[in-house]
């Protein structure tokens, strides 16, 4: 077959255009914004939450866990560069997603992905990196409660005595105890699951979806949306009070994903997603000198992805990403991977070393 030059310039063109790349690419909304080193691949329906598992002997191996967020959804693993490795399907709407480490289970360690099943008010945990099911089909929560649809997870291990808990939120639930705290258990080589507590406030301005867990310094974190990032101990023998409520007055609309960059003195940032602005606002991990429950805002940086919900960051430097990864959501269905050494320069912070 042959084709004349404007016909072949043309193909070649539509070729160009219609092969994918996981480039990084500038945010129309924002020129100014902070340029991921990687964008993923493409999720079928709507990505909404990552979570990273860092590989216990090369990090290289490292991989992203993604929810594809729909009736017929799927977590999505991507690897560094951004590829999709692996995927579990056959989930009804998995919002958000979580990993733990060293869970013993049958005699072994295990490490593994949890997240919410929003359909069928349960949670689904697999095994990491192989994203086996080892839930049985799945736990159901918030059992018996007129609003249930698990939405928000995180996970919180104690780092005295290792016990591994998650703590869930939901769609709707009352103003206060609207998080429940359960204990992972090894039900004679089975994974099961032990209510320990009810506990946390609710505005009823929206919804609650973010959760973060601070395990070295024990507290949760949890994005009341258009009210305020509310704080409270993680370990459930230390009560249910409020620690304190931050970030009010300070996002456009939605205050979403939350994730806290560490060092190992206990310092460190709390990244929180402006959603609707495309920012990420930044609290001092540690509090003030006079309160370590008094997180003013010290920096806020545009970023490359658009109505981001969901993020997550690590400080453990990975291949091409020295100083820590942080990844989030867009809503064009991919996760944005940064270094936290470009957000740090924009914010003039620090960086592990």
């Amino acid at each position: 077959m042959k084709f004349f030059r404007g016909e072949y310039i043309f193909i070649l063109l539509l070729a160009v255009a219609c092969t994918h790349s996981n480039k990084a690419t500038k945010n129309p909304v924002n020129a100014d914004a902070i340029q991921p080193v990687v964008v993923t691949e493409k999720v079928r329906f709507d990505s909404d939450d990552p979570a990273i598992w860092i590989h216990p002997s090369d990090k290289s191996k490292s991989l992203i866990v993604g929810t594809d967020k729909d009736s017929k959804g799927a977590l999505f693993v991507f690897d560094l560069q951004g590829k999709i490795v692996n995927r579990v399907d056959g989930l009804q709407r998995p919002n958000n997603v979580d990993i733990a480490y060293g869970f013993i289970l049958n005699g072994k360690p295990v490490d593994f992905a949890v997240t919410t099943e929003r359909e069928t008010n349960k949670l689904r945990f697999f095994s990491l990196p192989d994203m086996k099911a080892i839930d049985g089909g799945g736990i159901e929560i918030f059992t018996g409660e007129k609003d249930r649809l698990p939405m928000g997870v995180s996970i919180y291990t104690n780092p005295a005595d290792k016990t591994i808990y998650v703590i869930a939120g939901r769609k709707s639930g009352p103003a206060d105890g609207y998080l429940w705290q359960y204990k992972l258990i090894d039900d004679n080589g089975k994974l099961a699951m032990h209510l320990v507590r009810k506990f946390g406030r609710y505005s009823g301005k929206k919804e609650i979806e973010s959760i973060a867990v601070d395990n070295e310094l024990g507290y949760v974190y949890y994005s009341d949306e258009q009210f305020g990032i509310r704080k409270y101990y993680a370990d459930p023998l230390k009560g249910n009070e409020e620690l304190s409520v931050f970030g009010q007055g300070e996002f456009k609309e939605d205050n979403e994903g939350i994730s806290i960059y560490k060092f190992d003195n206990g310092a460190g940032y709390i990244l929180v997603s402006d959603q609707s602005a495309n920012r990420f606002n930044i609290y001092a991990r540690e509090g003030a000198n006079d309160n370590p429950h008094k997180h003013s805002r010290i920096a806020s940086v545009p970023v490359s992805t658009d109505q981001s919900d969901g993020s997550e960051i690590t400080s453990v430097s990975l291949p091409n990403f020295a100083g820590g990864l942080f990844v989030a959501m867009s809503t064009d269905r991919t996760f944005h991977y940064y270094r936290w050494s470009d957000i740090a320069k924009r914010a003039g912070l620090k960086i592990k070393e």
